[in-house]
């Protein structure tokens, strides 16, 4: 029975009110989806006694839209993870490459941002450290909206892209890689808890577009954690305080993960060996030259059309993702120790 007093703590009112707006949105959408099955199969009906084939165009169009649909709410069944319904916290660090790595970070940010776009996702820049000559050295950005962990989690690990590189003079084909980092944005206070001899926290002016803030104050918060070497950092609030408990909230989440994973009775067994962001550890590659395909090493999923990928359509992977896991395979990328 539920408690009735969770109506006067708001938070948790506003939570129970999410879940069942959720759980109305999935029966609204299988009984949706029965009606039409059922109307889809009246019209091939009536094509099989009165053939007419001017009718066909629009049962193909109307099972493709079924099937898309049917899709989509299967996939939904398989986030049944603990924090699959939370907020994602994206980490993308530019590795093996140079200047090329730095432009394919930030391909890969642009890639993510449009995917979220399409699925009507909140993007939030918490920080952003531009390249020397182009591209990004590393941006961390949330994603908000309903199950973006439990989807954007299988793009945790090293992507490697594979193309003609237009920093190269001679035209060479180049391979460069970047890290992507997917944690969830857990809202209640975790009981971790963090020694003020572990860390280091640094100051520094933010950078890029967001206030009057920006530049002007040292504003920006950096935490190292010595015992793990976890680098967190966040600039876009608009104090120092606000980014120091962002950046506070996000360490806590990072450690309470890779203790829970790792099951880790100390703070060196949770560090374990980082894995190298470069060959050997890639999960996708993209292979824009000479030919144009782009593979998942973990599932074995392919998509030809690189350009419809990189413009956010990544959803094949995704759900190639959730259904291999579903299947009991293992994604060896999500280690603590690759993490």
């Amino acid at each position: 029975m539920e408690d009735p007093s969770i109506w006067d703590r708001p938070e948790e009112a506003q939570k129970k009110m999410k879940l069942l707006a959720s759980l109305k949105e999935d029966v609204g959408g299988y009984e949706k989806l029965v009606s039409d099955r059922d109307d889809i199969r009246d019209m091939i009906e009536m094509t099989d006694e009165e053939p007419d084939a001017s009718l066909i165009p629009e049962v193909q169009e109307m099972f493709a839209d079924f099937k898309e649909r049917f899709e989509a709410l299967r996939m939904k069944t398989l986030l049944s993870g603990e924090y699959d319904s939370c907020n994602a916290i994206v980490t993308l660090h530019a590795g093996t490459g140079g200047t090329e790595a730095m432009d394919w970070t930030n391909m890969l940010y642009r890639m993510y941002t449009r995917w979220a776009e399409a699925h009507k996702f909140q993007v939030e820049v918490l920080d952003l450290l531009e390249g020397d000559e182009a591209g990004l050295k590393s941006v961390t950005f949330q994603v908000n909206g309903e199950n973006a962990y439990g989807l954007l989690k299988s793009e945790h690990g090293v992507h490697r892209l594979v193309r003609i590189s237009p920093f190269n003079a001679n035209g060479k084909r180049q391979t460069s890689f970047s890290a992507c980092e997917v944690m969830p944005e857990i809202e209640e206070d975790l009981d971790i808890e963090i020694d003020p001899k572990d860390i280091r926290i640094d100051t520094y002016r933010s950078s890029g577009a967001g206030g009057q803030h920006i530049n002007k104050t040292s504003s920006a918060i950096r935490i190292t954690h010595f015992p793990t070497g976890i680098v967190v950092t966040c600039q876009n609030e608009r104090s120092q305080f606000q980014n120091k408990d962002k950046a506070f909230q996000e360490l806590k989440i990072k450690l309470y993960m890779l203790k829970k994973e790792a099951n880790a009775k100390t703070l060196d067994d949770i560090r374990g060996k980082v894995t190298e962001i470069a060959w050997g550890n890639q999960i996708r590659s993209y292979f824009l030259q000479p030919y144009q395909l782009i593979k998942d090493l973990r599932t074995g999923e392919e998509q030809p059309n690189a350009q419809k990928v990189l413009d956010g359509g990544i959803d094949p992977f995704i759900n190639a993702y959730l259904k291999w896991t579903a299947l009991g395979n293992v994604d060896k990328t999500d280690k603590p120790e690759n993490r």
